[in-house]
C-alpha cells in the first residue's frame, strides 16, 4: 500500500472514531452532579420529573403566598393582591385593608391548633396605620360559612417596606404563633431587640408575650435580614429559611437552626462568618449562589424549601447534610411548601410576582409525589 492510500485509510479511520464518539455523549442519560458550596454541604441535582410525579391542582391564582388545608379537607391560598382564595369553590374573600406594594401585600396564613372548634385563622399582611404609614400585621378572623368575622388584632406595628416584608406565620408544637419578619430594607433593625423587624416573633393565640420570650417582648430570635420560611423536625427543633444579600452581589441565602434569643448576625455577619454571640447558619448558598428561599416544610427526615430565583424545590437532609434539588427551572419561582394530610408536598409557583416568567395558566398549586424523595 502506497503512502496516499495509507493516509487516505487513516483518515477514514479517524472520521469513524469522531462520529462514534459524538454519537455516544449525545445519546448517553445525564447523571446527578455533586457539587460542594462553601459550607461543606453536597448539592444533587436531580433530573427532570415526568408527570406521574407532579399534579396540578389549582391554576390562574393571582400570585399565591401561602397553602393551609382545613380539617374539613377544603384548601385555602392567600393571593397577594389580598384575596383569600377557596380552591373547591373557586370563591375569593378579599381582606380588607390590604396594601399590595412591592413584596408586601396578603401574606402568611394559619389555622388555630384547634381549629376544629374555634374556626380561627390568622393572616399576616401590608397595610396602613392610621397616619397612613405602611405597616405589617397579624389578625385572627373566624371563619363562618366562608365568611371571615370576628377580626382582632394579634400584633401590629412591624414596619413595611417595598422589599423584606418577610410574612410567614405558622403555630409551633407548644401552640404559639412565629411570625417572620424582614429587616424593611433597613438593615439595622434586626440587630435591635426593641424593633419588631428582622425578627421570628412569638405570641399567644391572642397576641400576647409568653412569659418566656428572652426580651420580655415579642422577639424571640433576632439578626435576620428577610426570613419567610418556618418548619419544625420531628425533635420540635425549628428551621427558618432566609434571604441573603441580593442586587449585584447576591448569594448568601441561609437555613438557620432558631434557639430562643439567638442571634443570627445580620448585618454583622453573613455566610459561614462567625462572631462571639452570633449564630452562623447550617448551610448558606455561598458568594454567588441564589436560592431566594421561601416556604418550608418538614417531611421524611428532610427540610424541603422553595426556590424562588433558584426556580426548584430544594431538598436538605438533616442527617447527611446533602442538599439536593427537584424540578429544576421546570415550573418557575417556587414559593410556598406545605405538607397536606395525605402526606404529599405541596408547592405554589410565583412567576406572577413580577420576578418571574409567566407560563401557560399561572400561578399554579401543584402536588407532589412522595415517591420521588426516597
Amino acid at each position: 500500500m502506497n503512502n496516499s492510500k495509507k493516509i487516505l485509510l487513516f483518515i477514514l479511520i479517524l472520521i469513524i472514531l469522531i462520529i462514534g464518539a459524538g454519537s455516544y455523549f449525545l445519546t448517553r442519560k445525564p447523571q446527578n452532579s455533586t457539587i460542594n458550596n462553601n459550607n461543606n454541604v453536597n448539592i444533587d441535582s436531580s433530573p427532570q420529573s415526568n408527570q406521574k410525579d407532579t399534579e396540578i391542582i389549582s391554576e390562574n391564582l393571582d400570585v399565591p403566598w401561602e397553602v393551609v388545608f382545613l380539617p374539613s379537607g377544603a384548601i385555602l391560598i392567600t393571593e397577594r393582591p389580598g384575596n383569600l382564595f377557596f380552591v373547591k369553590n373557586k370563591q375569593k374573600i378579599p381582606i380588607t385593608g390590604v396594601e399590595h406594594i412591592g413584596e408586601g401585600g396578603l401574606l402568611g396564613m394559619a389555622i388555630h391548633p384547634n381549629f376544629i372548634n374555634n374556626q380561627w385563622i390568622y393572616l399576616y399582611f401590608t397595610t396602613r396605620d392610621g397616619d397612613g404609614v405602611l405597616t405589617n400585621k397579624v389578625e385572627r378572623y373566624r371563619l363562618e360559612e366562608n365568611r371571615l368575622i370576628e377580626d382582632k388584632i394579634i400584633i401590629q406595628g412591624i414596619q413595611a417596606a417595598g422589599n423584606h416584608d418577610g410574612g410567614r406565620i405558622a403555630f409551633g408544637p407548644e401552640g404559639y404563633l412565629y411570625i417572620t419578619t424582614g429587616d424593611a430594607q433597613n438593615s439595622q433593625n434586626a440587630q435591635d431587640i426593641n424593633s419588631l423587624s428582622g425578627k421570628i416573633l412569638r405570641v399567644t393565640d391572642e397576641g400576647d408575650v409568653p412569659t418566656d420570650n428572652p426580651f420580655k417582648n415579642a422577639v424571640y430570635s433576632y439578626g435576620h435580614r428577610n426570613p419567610q420560611g418556618l418548619a419544625w423536625d420531628n425533635k420540635n427543633r425549628l428551621w427558618a429559611t432566609e434571604h441573603g444579600r441580593s442586587g449585584v452581589e447576591s448569594g448568601f441565602d441561609e437555613l438557620n437552626l432558631i434557639e430562643k434569643g439567638k442571634n443570627y448576625g445580620w448585618p454583622v455577619i453573613q455566610g459561614d462568618e462567625a462572631q462571639n454571640g452570633m449564630v452562623s447558619p447550617v448551610i448558606q448558598s455561598g458568594p454567588t449562589t441564589t436560592w431566594a428561599p421561601a416556604g418550608a416544610a418538614f417531611y421524611n427526615g428532610s427540610i424541603f424549601f422553595g426556590g424562588l430565583r433558584g426556580e426548584a424545590l430544594f431538598e436538605f437532609k438533616i442527617a447527611s447534610r446533602s442538599l439536593k434539588k427537584y424540578f429544576e427551572g421546570e415550573f418557575g419561582r417556587i414559593r410556598a411548601v406545605v405538607l397536606g394530610p395525605d402526606n404529599f408536598l405541596y408547592i405554589t409557583t410565583s412567576n406572577k410576582d413580577g420576578r418571574g416568567s409567566t407560563r401557560q395558566n399561572d400561578d399554579k398549586l401543584i402536588k407532589i409525589n412522595s415517591n420521588i424523595f426516597e
